[in-house]
C-alpha cells in the first residue's frame, strides 16, 4: 500500500472550473484577470528601511493579473537575495535595481525607474 493511497494527495490535480485533469484542461484564464506583461508598467525604486537596510521595491504590477509569488521567486533566485510581498509591492533585499530592470525587461514588462 502506498503512503497516501485513498487520500486527496493520491489523486492527480483537477481544474476547478471544468473538472478535467490539469494536464488535459483547455480552460483559458478570463481575459479580465490576465494582463500581458507588455501592457504593464513596473515602477522600481530603492528605499532605505530601519537600521539602514536597503531594499529594491517593485510597484505597479496588478496582483490579480500576475503570479506575484512566481515572479518574486524568480527575482530572488536571480539576484541571490531575499525578498517578500508587502501591500502588493515586491521587495528584494539590497540594491538590485540593474538586475531587476534587466530581468523584468527580458520577461516583457515595461520598466520605469
Amino acid at each position: 500500500m502506498r503512503l497516501f493511497a485513498g487520500t486527496p494527495f493520491d489523486r492527480p490535480p483537477r481544474c476547478e472550473r471544468c473538472g478535467e485533469l490539469e494536464s488535459q484542461c483547455t480552460c483559458t484564464p478570463p481575459a479580465a484577470s490576465w494582463i500581458p506583461p507588455e501592457k504593464q508598467l513596473a515602477k522600481l525604486s530603492v528605499e532605505k528601511r530601519k537600521k539602514g537596510k536597503i531594499v529594491t521595491v517593485i510597484r505597479g504590477l496588478a496582483p490579480e493579473a500576475n503570479d506575484l509569488l512566481e515572479l518574486l521567486s524568480r527575482l530572488k533566485s536571480d539576484c541571490g537575495a531575499g525578498g517578500t510581498i508587502k501591500d502588493d509591492c515586491l521587495e528584494i533585499q539590497g540594491e538590485q535595481l540593474d538586475r531587476i530592470r534587466e530581468i523584468l525587461s527580458s520577461r516583457g514588462y515595461r520598466v520605469k525607474g
